[in-house]
């Protein structure tokens, strides 16, 4: 197993939540898991995932979804078993959906 961890600034903070669970750990695939943050003004990931040497996809596609969400209080968790970027990219955006979001605090 390989652990990634990225901090990337934000301007959109979600209400209060509880913890968001999308997908499933296996072959092919993974869970995203969201809960509220401790760094208030970032986006933080922490990615276990099965495929080693893939850090920079992996930093990609984590930009990629905070340029496209730009959230801030929220910590992301990552259990991965070898999903493509494609796929990462669509739980992450399943699971920011559910994220309850203030009227006018859009990016």
């Amino acid at each position: 197993m390989e652990k990634l961890e990225y901090a990337l600034q934000g301007d959109r903070s979600p209400s209060t939540f509880d913890a968001i669970l999308v997908g499933v750990v296996g072959s092919g695939n993974l869970e995203v898991l969201m809960e509220p943050g401790k760094a208030p003004g970032h986006c933080t990931f922490c990615i276990n995932t099965s495929a080693h040497g893939f850090a920079p996809i992996w930093e990609a596609v984590v930009q990629s979804f905070q340029a496209r969400h730009h959230l801030r209080g929220v910590a992301v968790s990552i259990n991965d078993m070898g999903a493509t970027p494609a796929v990462v990219s669509l739980r992450l955006d399943q699971a920011a959906a559910s994220l309850p979001i203030a009227q006018g605090n859009t990016p």
